[in-house]
């Protein structure tokens, strides 16, 4: 597994959900700054389909996954039946905002120098006591999904 900073982008023509073999890839999302575990079932939405409709129709997150938003400046929660803790974070795996309990029908600021948006479980943050500042990062890993450790 190879650790790499929140920005990563592939070669041109090749998603990140899926590799080659057709199974999904995973990140696990650290705080780097805190030595805590933010993720470990985190999904990149690189599409603009996948970026459009988000978390739209589930019924919430399980403790451990996320979804990475690539391209990413602010969120909406519209559609959306449970609130959520947001991260951005800059091409350097800086956060530079946090959002913790965004509730249905809302829209997050701007996040001025962000490149990515981190959708976490409501209640993430604060348990992790991540703030902005802290440096995140992602270990990515190609396979099926791996319960969250209890």
């Amino acid at each position: 597994m190879s650790r790499e900073m929140v920005d990563r982008h592939p070669a041109p023509g090749r998603g990140h959900r899926r590799g080659a073999d057709g199974r999904t890839r995973y990140c696990r999302v650290t705080n780097d700054t805190r030595g805590a575990l933010l993720a470990s079932n985190a999904v990149l939405a690189t599409t603009s389909r996948e970026r459009r409709r988000g978390l739209i129709g589930r019924d919430g997150l399980e403790p451990g996954e996320a979804l990475i938003i690539l391209r990413c400046r602010h969120v909406h929660t519209f559609g959306m039946r449970f609130a959520i803790d947001v991260l951005f974070v800059d091409g350097s795996g800086g956060v530079v905002l946090t959002r913790q309990g965004l509730s249905p029908r809302r829209i997050s600021p701007v996040a001025w120098g962000a490149r990515q948006a981190i959708e976490l479980p409501a209640g993430t943050l604060e348990r992790t006591g991540t703030i902005k500042g802290d440096r995140v990062s992602l270990d990515d890993r190609m396979g099926p999904r791996r319960p969250h450790p209890a």
